[in-house]
């Protein structure tokens, strides 16, 4: 691979190449951060929703522990 940028100007290899490769890939890219965003969304949103239920369930078995010692 060095010998095919060996003669080539430094902005070949670090303007021409990347800008080349986000234009065939950058439909490639973009669906996969899309995913990752997603995901991680899902993930933040499933904690959420079971530190909620964790919250609620003990807090109910709390309060009717404490309604029958009455």
């Amino acid at each position: 691979m060095r010998e095919i940028f060996a003669g080539m100007p430094w902005w070949v290899k670090w303007v021409a190449v990347p800008v080349i490769a986000l234009v065939v890939f950058g439909g490639l890219i973009a669906t996969v951060v899309g995913f990752v965003i997603a995901l991680l969304f899902k993930a933040l949103v499933f904690v959420a929703l079971v530190g909620g239920l964790i919250y609620v369930v003990r807090k109910f078995m709390t309060s009717s522990s404490s309604r029958s010692d009455w």
